[in-house]
């Protein structure tokens, strides 16, 4: 069986992120041929074209990391009904300079968990439009906005719903048929 490497981005910086909850639950849900390293985002500059011919090591570890993965997992808040700024700035470092996009043509899924009852349906729009223009592979069913509540997820990751537990499994099965099936066809290099 083979495995597949996912980089993992947890678009909130914040210490007590719900979102990095949520990542450590579809870490434990997910199928046992998927391994996960976490893509951290925090150290990065503000991008500018003035890097593009003199890359930062920050921003080289960045695509490094990506090229490492067969597939990435966005598991994201929505800030202001779109994308937090460090996520953002992450994946304009990632796609750039021209021509050096690290996500062309990389399966990639996008997940995020909110105390709200839409959960993160807007900005997670707004993510799937630059992940469109980056030319990544996206899964685009199921969509899942996690509505998040105190006591359905432990701070290790543990789901106690089982409905909700269920719905997870599910997703990250699928995420895992969604890369097998982009890399059959567009193998990465």
């Amino acid at each position: 069986m083979k495995t597949y490497k996912i980089g993992y981005f947890v678009g909130s910086l914040s210490s007590t992120s719900i979102n990095r909850v949520l990542s450590r639950a579809l870490i434990r849900l997910a199928p046992q041929d998927l391994e996960f390293t976490e893509i951290p985002i925090g150290n990065l500059a503000l991008y500018s074209p003035d890097f593009d011919n003199d890359y930062p090591p920050e921003a080289m570890e960045l695509k490094d990391a990506i090229s490492a993965s067969d597939g990435v997992l966005f598991v994201t808040p929505e800030y202001n009904r779109s994308i937090p700024g460090a996520l953002k700035n992450a994946i304009d470092w990632a796609s750039r300079p021209w021509g050096q996009n690290s996500f062309d043509h990389m399966p990639a899924a996008v997940i995020g968990a909110s105390p709200g009852p839409i959960g993160t349906a807007v900005g997670q729009q707004s993510l799937r439009a630059v992940l469109s223009f980056c030319n990544a592979r996206q899964m685009t069913a199921p969509e899942a906005y996690v509505h998040y509540k105190p006591g359905v997820f432990t701070d290790q990751g543990e789901v106690t719903d089982d409905s909700t537990a269920s719905f997870l499994r599910d997703f990250m099965q699928e995420f895992r048929i969604h890369t097998e099936r982009v890399l059959t066809v567009i193998p990465r290099s």
